[in-house]
């Protein structure tokens, strides 16, 4: 690809993030989404974090796998547990790391 194709790809790329997130502000005040739409919104974050984090508690080497051996899916299932009892973000990231680290040493 020479030197002034990947100029244009990068002016381009460049362009269309700004559009899009130009987009939302040059509409603010002038659509309102719908109610159904406003009330699905706080359930955004937790449905990407899910899909990011879902496959690399209940995946080993590219199986299913929920059972004993997987030490990942028990100290995610930790962390879970904490975060419900005491809503903590630090409290569950150190829980969670330590549940791991305990369960690779036992296994």
């Amino acid at each position: 690809m020479s030197q002034s194709s990947l100029l244009l790809l990068w002016l381009a790329c460049g362009l269309l993030t700004f559009a899009i997130r130009y987009s939302f502000i040059a509409l603010e005040g002038h659509y309102r989404p719908p109610d159904w739409f406003i009330r699905w919104l706080p359930f955004v974050p937790i449905a990407a974090l899910t899909a990011i984090t879902a496959p690399e508690l209940a995946l080993v080497a590219g199986q299913f796998d929920l059972g004993f051996g997987n030490p990942r899916f028990w100290a995610g299932l930790a962390a879970i547990a904490v975060a419900a009892i005491w809503k903590n973000t630090l409290l569950t990231i150190a829980s969670g790391f330590a549940a791991l680290w305990l369960l690779n040493w036992i296994l």
